[in-house]
């Protein structure tokens, strides 16, 4: 700018009020390209899921916006600040998330394209996002040919990943949760690897690089399963992260664990077993945790009929458990939900009434952003068949089609999209 001496004060003023619309304008106003992607190609549902969303009308366009990333959001509680959320944010958003009656898209990812769509889609909706890691995603962030004995490449991964998370988070003015996925008791070296790096930067930043990680024990008993993540819980208390563990069994298959054949009964856990484990997690000093209880949920996407959801046994899990601890609230568990991709939206947000403050996504969204590349290519098929030679002359160039960023950021905008739809049914729209 020139100095402001040299110009009028009415020109001045013109300048910024233009410089400032023009940046608004580029900031908040985002349509995914038409053509580029359809609708994920999910089972029929009991009510049909919604088209992608428009851009928000409801959204305040001002200049306020600019500075999200150095303000706290408004709305929330006043620990809660865009970027990587830990510790008593992370305790905050959750109970926030409870008591107004909305679920956090939590969304299995597994490279930069598909972590930069979950946080576009979060600044979109006006909500938070919890970027999740499996042990698979970690590897494949670290590479396929990397050396993985120990889970090595498991571990380096999705470190490698966090720290992508936390270097560029607050640039899209929302809270990010970082999570990591399913963990089964042969599994508990990649947590240890993880807890590891939390402890260091622990040590060096006050807070813990991951803001929570899942012990799935429920293939071992009831008491095995609490008693080792009463372990952990009491490690991981002492860096500010929080546990969410698993009690019964997730149907389907994802990420190597196969529970397709699985005996039915386990796909519904007892109000029983939530207060035991309550119980026990709750003695752990500092002790922050969640708990993902079973209520029919299978992993994937199946026919009408096939999968059986009984959200109703949540309400009745909470309403025992009020009922022991003899408190005023009438949800004192926060639970999660997983295998939600194609439940239909009454059942979702059944759960949701029933302290549900996390869905789990994967399956929806890997088609998703299959989907958006899918339709790259067959939008761009002529111009995508060699170097040189398309329909506008067999000399013109189609270095502008095949540069990878094309098609992956066409997987990026329709993964964005059906997460703000996840969104909206999750009641997760303009909270902040």
């Amino acid at each position: 700018a020139m100095p402001l001496a040299s110009r009028s004060p009415t020109s001045a003023m013109l300048r910024t009020v233009l410089l400032v619309a023009s940046l608004v304008a580029a900031a908040d106003a985002f349509t995914a390209p038409a053509g580029f992607f359809g609708r994920p190609a999910t089972a029929a549902r009991a009510v049909s899921l919604r088209a992608p969303a428009m851009p928000l009308a409801s959204r305040k366009v001002g200049v306020a916006s600019l500075n999200m990333a150095e303000a706290t959001t408004t709305g929330l509680p006043a620990s809660v600040k865009p970027g990587v959320v830990t510790g008593q944010a992370l305790n905050d958003l959750l109970d926030y998330a409870k008591d107004k009656g909305f679920a956090i898209p939590g969304v299995n990812i597994v490279g930069t394209n598909s972590i930069n769509a979950c946080m576009a889609a979060a600044k979109q909706y006006g909500g938070p996002i919890m970027v999740t890691f499996s042990k698979g995603g970690g590897q494949f962030i670290a590479g396929k040919d990397a050396d993985n004995t120990d889970d090595a490449a498991s571990i380096a991964g999705a470190i490698a990943g966090a720290m992508h998370v936390r270097s560029v988070a607050k640039l899209y003015g929302v809270p990010v949760v970082l999570h990591t996925d399913h963990c089964q008791k042969a599994w508990l070296p990649w947590v240890d690897g993880l807890m590891e790096a939390n402890e260091k930067y622990f040590a060096e930043h006050g807070e813990p690089l991951f803001s929570s990680h899942m012990l799935d024990l429920s293939e071992e008993s009831l008491e095995e399963n609490v008693a080792i993540c009463k372990k952990y819980l009491e490690r991981m208390a002492k860096v500010n992260v929080l546990l969410e563990m698993e009690l019964g069994v997730t149907g389907g298959e994802e990420d190597g664990v196969d529970n397709t054949d699985v005996d039915s009964s386990r796909l519904y856990t007892q109000p029983e077993e939530v207060w035991y484990t309550y119980q026990e997690l709750s003695q752990v000093p500092n002790g922050q945790f969640t708990v993902a209880a079973s209520f029919g949920n299978v992993h994937g996407v199946y026919a009408p009929g096939n999968v059986d959801l009984q959200p109703v046994i949540l309400h009745n899990t909470q309403k025992y458990i009020k009922e022991k601890l003899g408190c005023d609230t009438d949800k004192p568990v926060r639970f999660v939900f997983h295998g939600g991709s194609g439940s239909s939206v009454e059942d979702i947000q059944y759960a949701i009434e029933a302290g549900v403050i996390k869905m789990n996504i994967d399956t929806d969204t890997q088609w998703a952003f299959w989907d958006g590349v899918r339709g790259y290519e067959a939008k761009y098929h002529d111009y995508l068949q060699g170097q040189i030679g398309n329909p506008e002359g067999e000399t013109k160039p189609n270095k502008k089609y095949y540069d990878p960023r094309m098609s992956l950021r066409a997987g990026e905008e329709a993964m964005q999209a059906r997460l703000v739809e996840a969104a909206k049914d999750l009641k997760c729209v303009n909270v902040l």
